[in-house]
């Protein structure tokens, strides 16, 4: 098709051309990074924790390690919570994955280096890694003789030493790329080494939320006490509620002023912490919804304007033998052509956006994989909204057209 007369007409439009060209930029440059931060949402969303999310629930207990007797309460405890009937495996953490408060440690190889990363710290007795559900893909569990107990960890001018840990996958290839970890030590509290006896395939950091890069860098060490978090793991997923029910009947039995904060599934916990993102891309998504519902009206309605009024010139193409075909392709290229230019200068915008955004926000860099991706979807978009009044144009008849003028 000779595009020529296509051309002509658009600079006769100038501002209308000008006009769709301007809200199929915004719509592309807008879509490829709102689909590319829905997409980042969902992966966040998706990422593994570590633990057997459907049987294991967490009691999170308003007590600190600082009070007398707590460890001594501690251990009846969790006597009686292994002691319930469709328990596998019971025992008292600071923290979990997904609970957002936890804590940190420094990792260094020599006590002369700089920190490498930080890493979470977990704490539990030897049936922590099977109260958490942690796949052991290396090594082994604790053993009851590198048990350390907190109280003594934390005393004033304590020279008590970690003798283990059992670390994430991710950790050790970053500690130790291309090596057996397993013997190795690093250095996280104080100056004395602790050595790695086991690495689990993920372990997330229960604060990892904003910061992608070290989410999966965790520690397991092997320290009992009295800390907030009771981690149950149920032999039957399906009884999860009773267990919990029972668990703080139980409690509540050994001593019934405690106050136990929340009661919940692991999967209540994921949903809680993946709440605003979880927000953010349905919101997202109506964003892009909404943008492509008015770019393709804005289409359909300059379209629509266009056909009336070149109705004089369609009739007179018809009369010179112009087939509805070719009056139906004039509209489509024409639109094809003001799309691509939109496209175009689109990119660019989306481009320019992203980088705003890594600058304001730290996103990552826009994947140039999107931009065609954004491209073909407003092209589409372009020729189903321009479908119905080109038709509407090829169906006018040659007499009517010209005796309308």
């Amino acid at each position: 098709m000779d595009i020529r007369p296509i051309l002509s007409a658009l600079r006769r439009h100038k501002t209308a051309a000008s006009l769709i060209v301007l809200e199929i930029a915004l719509s592309c440059a807008i879509l490829c990074n709102a689909v590319f931060l829905i997409r980042t949402r969902i992966e966040l969303m998706d990422r593994p924790t570590g633990l057997a999310e459907n049987e294991v629930v967490r009691l999170q207990m308003n007590k600190t390690a600082a009070v007398e007797g707590a460890a001594a309460l501690t251990e009846t405890d969790l006597a009686a919570l292994r002691a319930l009937p469709g328990v596998k495996a019971a025992s008292a953490s600071n923290s979990i994955p997904l609970g957002i408060m936890g804590r940190s440690l420094d990792i260094t190889l020599t006590p002369e280096q700089s920190p490498l990363f930080e890493a979470a710290y977990y704490v539990g007795d030897e049936q922590v890694v099977d109260a958490m559900g942690l796949n052991l893909v290396a090594g082994r569990r604790f053993t009851p003789s590198e048990l350390i107990d907190w109280e003594t960890l934390e005393a004033p001018d304590s020279e008590v030493a970690i003798p283990a840990a059992i670390i994430s996958r991710a950790m050790a290839e970053k500690l130790f790329p291309g090596q057996d970890p397993l013997g190795k030590s690093f250095l996280a509290w104080g100056d004395a080494p602790i050595t790695i006896v086991g690495i689990v395939e993920h372990l997330a950091q229960a604060h990892g939320h904003n910061d992608p890069a070290v989410y999966d860098y965790s520690v397991l060490l092997p320290i009992k006490g009295s800390f907030p978090n009771y981690i149950l793991r149920a032999q039957d997923p399906a009884q999860r509620a009773e267990l919990l029910a029972r668990a703080v009947e139980t409690l509540h039995r050994i001593d019934p002023n405690r106050v136990i904060l929340r009661q919940e599934t692991v999967e209540e916990m994921r949903d809680a912490y993946y709440e605003k993102d979880r927000e953010m891309a349905w919101l997202l998504a109506i964003v892009c919804i909404a943008l492509l519902v008015v770019t393709a009206m804005g289409i359909v309605g300059l379209a629509s304007f266009w056909v009336q009024q070149r109705t004089r010139q369609i009739g007179i193409r018809r009369a010179l033998g112009a087939t509805r075909g070719q009056i139906l392709r004039y509209f489509q290229t024409e639109n094809f052509l003001l799309a691509s230019i939109g496209i175009v200068v689109g990119m660019l915008l989306a481009y320019a956006i992203n980088q705003l955004l890594i600058g304001m926000y730290e996103l990552p860099r826009l994947p140039l994989t999107y931009l065609p991706v954004g491209a073909a979807m407003l092209w589409l978009l372009g020729q189903l909204a321009v479908l119905a009044p080109a038709r509407r144009a090829a169906a006018i008849p040659p007499a009517v057209a010209t005796r309308s003028v």
